[in-house]
């Protein structure tokens, strides 16, 4: 199978709050054949979250038992709760022509781009500042003052982790300039890796890539 007809791993990664999840889907709508790759995790559903759609959710011991079997392309234990990719979504995904997005942290996106290099492409979300984070955070009123500082010193974190491993890093200052730099990321990859030329959207993703990162605020 060409590289034009295989599907594409879109993996995003981003702090809590810094509005990948709206960001993607946003993509999926606007995308023909895009579509999200449903994870498993050990945690309960919340609000209106339903199984098989936002995830997979599985008792600990058979989350244990499909790890035991090798069953996941990547898993981790974020917060307390195991979440995973399992490995048959994955190679569905493949096998079809679309945009399969993952919705997962740093530490699994860098196990699906070590597993499929040829197929994955990893973007890191991030708002402009840590202060503007703080400030979406503030504004969900769900978390209390002790979550909010465990949830910015994880934000540093992983946007060190995912400066360091991923290919591209799109500042979600404005939902629809972000959306704009996400679809020309994944264009850009399509030609990159043998489907038509698109001049105009390698040169928008160039701008995205992690060489050319500016993170500066988001140092120390």
């Amino acid at each position: 199978m060409s590289s034009e007809a295989r599907g594409q791993l879109l993996v995003l990664s981003a702090p809590s709050g810094a509005g990948k999840t709206t960001l993607a889907r946003m993509f999926v709508e606007r995308t023909p054949g895009a579509f999200f790759s449903v994870s498993a995790t050990t945690r309960a559903p919340r609000g209106h979250e339903r199984d098989g759609v936002d995830y997979h959710f599985l008792s600990p011991e058979r989350f244990q038992s499909l790890v035991d079997a090798g069953a996941f392309a990547e898993w981790a234990e974020v917060h307390g709760h195991r979440y995973g990719t399992l490995r048959e979504s994955v190679e569905r995904a493949l096998r079809g022509s679309g945009v399969a997005v993952f919705d997962i942290d740093v530490q699994g996106g860098a196990q699906i781009r070590e597993r499929f290099p040829r197929d994955a492409v990893t973007v890191l979300v991030v708002p402009p500042t840590p202060e503007e984070l703080e400030r979406r955070l503030r504004a969900r009123s769900t978390d209390s003052d002790e979550v909010i500082r465990r949830r910015l010193a994880a934000a540093r974190s992983e946007v060190e982790a995912g400066a360091a491993r991923y290919d591209y890093v799109v500042v979600n200052d404005r939902l629809e300039d972000a959306l704009a730099r996400l679809v020309a990321i994944s264009r850009a990859e399509r030609a990159r890796r043998g489907g038509p030329a698109d001049p105009a959207a390698a040169a928008a993703a160039g701008a995205c890539a992690r060489a050319q990162a500016r993170l500066e605020a988001w140092a120390g």
